[in-house]
């Protein structure tokens, strides 16, 4: 018996955390690294939030024994998790439609999401927006779906080309699986409007499409609800979807892999006979979710004082953003870089794109020590008062030839 021939063979390193490695590596002086997606402050440390350290304070002091947690998780933090992102009002919380499972991750939400289509004879093919994470492709490929893509901004990245993303949604077939970034898209920045929400709310019911929402950045672009608009023009009485959130961005938990995927079927009794199914997939995969980072979680939002000190801190991290996001164009505008870089500013979220070329992205690296993904995504997160300068200057020099 040996192991497969292909193990033989190195696999190509994850095009971001593969990068991020090689970031470390790199000994230069004043490198910068803005390929990860993960926030920092101005001394570029990514922090451990007061809510969360007070979080877990209460849980030692309560000292709970290590038993194994439900498969789907425990009920405290699906309702909590389950009201944050709906609300207590909304009519699938209301009408009792919608199931959440406790993941590991928005990654591990995403993967028991694909695994449940296809185990219950769902469709095989998955439409993802051009560009969209790099993790994406190679997860739903993994299991399973033929991979589709729909056009969603114009050559450089910066706007919506709703024409193209329509008409390419509009050749799905009945059953297909159509995936959507709820809110604060990576790897653009850039998110449908109202209005074209509603129309791809009406052109997935009339396809008869299954969506499944990529929410993994609540609060990290206009706010809490704001960054929720997405719903009130997909999410219809009678709609049926599937939400795969993360909670490692809006609470900085990371490395506690915490995230939830939420089922919205058209009754509670299919919402429960689907959630059945939900839980062979996550015993086949996982078996059950870790504990620590669900309970942090569910400490917070249960507690109203620590969850009102929580709303501050991810109000001070979005403002970060938003500040950095206005610096960067200020530090790229005033060096007379040409293009269009203006929309940069009014994005949400933690990143953008800076519609470089390959050979590009490649001479930032090797001739400026600047570490960016794929063609041109940064983390605008990432920077630092420091950097700002240094990374318009280099950008300068490598779109300057």
């Amino acid at each position: 018996m040996a192991l497969p021939s292909l193990a033989r063979v190195p696999a190509p390193p994850d095009p971001i955390l593969g990068l991020a490695e090689a970031a470390r590596a790199d000994t230069r002086n004043g490198k910068i690294n803005l390929s990860s997606g993960v926030f920092v402050d101005e001394t570029g440390t990514t922090p451990v939030l007061p809510s969360v350290t007070e979080a877990e304070r209460r849980i030692l002091a309560a000292g709970r024994s290590k038993l194994y947690r439900p498969i789907d998780g425990e009920a405290s933090f699906r309702d909590a998790v389950r009201d944050l992102v709906f609300t207590p009002e909304h009519e699938v919380v209301r009408s009792g439609r919608v199931a959440v499972s406790q993941t590991p991750g928005g990654t591990g939400g995403l993967r028991v999401a694909a695994d449940f289509i296809r185990q219950t004879g769902g469709g095989g093919t998955i439409w993802m927006s051009q560009p969209t994470w790099p993790n994406h492709p190679q997860l739903f490929s993994l299991a399973g779906f033929r991979i589709r893509e729909y056009p969603y901004t114009d050559p450089i990245g910066r706007r919506i080309d709703e024409g193209a993303l329509l008409a390419a949604l509009g050749e799905a077939s009945p059953g297909d699986v159509v995936l959507l970034h709820g809110s604060c898209h990576n790897p653009t920045g850039v998110d449908p409007s109202p209005e074209l929400w509603r129309k791809i709310g009406d052109l997935v019911e009339a396809r008869r499409l299954l969506p499944l929402v990529d929410f993994a950045y609540q609060g990290f672009g206009d706010g809490l609800r704001e960054d929720a608009d997405w719903m009130d023009g997909l999410l219809r009485p009678g709609l049926e979807l599937l939400v795969s959130t993360s909670y490692s961005k809006s609470f900085a938990l990371y490395n506690e892999r915490v995230g939830a995927l939420f089922l919205v079927a058209g009754s509670t009794a299919e919402a429960a006979a689907a959630q059945s199914h939900v839980k062979i997939a996550i015993r086949s995969n996982y078996s059950n979710p870790p504990s620590h980072g669900g309970d942090i979680v569910a400490t917070i939002l249960a507690d109203p004082a620590l969850r009102a000190l929580w709303e501050i801190e991810l109000a001070a991290m979005r403002a970060r953003i938003k500040a950095n996001r206005a610096a960067l164009v200020e530090a790229i505008t005033a060096r007379g870089i040409p293009g269009d870089w203006e929309p940069i500013a009014t994005q949400r979220g933690m990143f953008a794109l800076l519609g470089l070329s390959p050979e590009q992205v490649a001479r930032l690296r090797e001739e400026h020590a600047v570490y960016v993904v794929g063609r041109g995504r940064i983390n605008v997160a990432g920077f630092t008062a420091a950097t700002f300068g240094p990374f318009a200057d280099a950008l300068g020099a490598v779109l300057a030839g």
